[in-house]
């Protein structure tokens, strides 16, 4: 199964993540299929900066995407 995730970049104590497509197999930080955008929770407001045309895509072909990722796809 093919899911929509977080994947953690940055440092400690200093969160990024990258929005990616991966196989719900694989560990959070793994292998994936593609980057499709990046989150940032440090900055205020926080930025969300997302490929909704891939986004969109992926999810039409079976991706799921977490609960996280589903409430951060509707804020951008």
């Amino acid at each position: 199964m093919v899911k929509i995730r977080l994947q953690r970049i940055g440092k400690k104590k200093a969160p990024f993540y990258h929005i990616v497509v991966a196989d719900s197999r694989s560990p959070r930080d793994g292998k994936i299929i593609e980057q499709i955008g990046t989150y940032d929770p440090m900055k205020e407001p926080a930025v969300i900066n997302l490929d909704k045309e891939k986004c969109e895509t992926w999810m039409k072909n079976g991706a799921r995407p977490t609960d996280t990722v589903k409430a951060l796809i509707e804020k951008a």
